[in-house]
């Protein structure tokens, strides 16, 4: 309190006095920031279709549209085949809500508010992370029990079982790095949108997600084989079992799909990784 003279009366005023700062750790600032994320998602549900309704559409539709029309030489049958494919391209569309919700929170200015707290820079990229994993892995549940009802099962055990979905979350978090890298090159969601759109549907769909690539003209074969999503999807059906037998002539990803898809993890991320943190940071210093 201060004391101030008014003549011959003695007035008392607060002093305003600095609030302290209590540091925290790197993964507490991350987790408020996650938390923050998802109280967005809270107050606007939508956020969350295409985690929800767009993947249960995709099943519906190719399990009982296209299904009858795609032989496939397994016990399970296509419905159980396919949902490998989609949990896949799910995942895999990660990049795609990493990318737009970044762009927006930097277009806003909500990135420029966090770093002029006293909190670590990269605490902003990891609750973005975290976040979208915790996002992804809504979606795998959901399909789960979507395959459940149109008759996928998982035929092995459960070490097996976990690692497939292990190796799924371990994608979504390589595809977290192209949307951070993505989300911080552009410069509005429309942006975003538009790059997204003509990169990941064409690549999720030119692969072994929805059809196998027996029949696929030879040049495409080789691409569609040759395909990360490819690796990913093949090693998942084998895990759960619901694979079919591969042609004699098969790429080599899809004969060692497990050891593909982990490879193509490490590298995405060595490479992206980097190149998204150093855009990010210039994006934000500008």
């Amino acid at each position: 309190m201060t004391n101030i003279d008014q003549g011959h009366r003695l007035i008392q005023r607060p002093v305003l006095e600095r609030p302290e700062i209590v540091q925290t750790s790197l993964l507490r600032q991350s987790l408020s920031i996650a938390r923050r994320n998802l109280i967005h998602i809270k107050r606007m549900p939508e956020m969350l279709l295409d985690v929800t309704i767009q993947p249960v559409i995709f099943v519906l539709l190719f399990a009982y549209v296209f299904g009858s029309s795609i032989a496939i030489e397994t016990e399970a049958g296509y419905k159980a085949w396919l949902l490998g494919g989609i949990m896949a391209q799910t995942v895999a569309f990660s990049a795609f809500i990493v990318a737009v919700g970044l762009t927006a929170d930097l277009d806003k200015g909500i990135v420029d508010r966090m770093r002029s707290l006293p909190i670590n820079s990269a605490a902003v990229l990891v609750g973005r992370s975290m976040s979208s994993l915790l996002h992804s892995s809504i979606g795998l549940v959901v399909m789960s029990l979507t395959g459940l009802l149109i008759g996928w099962r998982i035929h092995t055990n459960v070490v097996d079982a976990a690692l497939g979905y292990l190796l799924l979350l371990g994608w979504g978090f390589a595809m977290i790095w192209v949307g951070i890298w993505v989300g911080s090159a552009m410069r509005s969601v429309e942006a975003v949108n538009g790059v997204m759109f003509a990169t990941m549907f064409p690549i999720t769909f030119l692969a072994n997600t929805f059809a196998p690539t027996d029949n696929m003209p030879t040049w495409l074969r080789t691409i569609a084989e040759w395909n990360p999503i490819s690796s990913l999807t093949q090693a998942v059906r084998e895990l759960w079992g619901n694979d079919q037998p591969l042609h004699a002539d098969a790429a080599l990803p899809l004969q060692h799909p497990v050891l593909a898809t982990l490879i193509w993890i490490v590298v995405i991320t060595a490479i992206l990784a980097p190149l998204a943190i150093r855009t990010f940071n210039k994006r934000t210093a500008s």
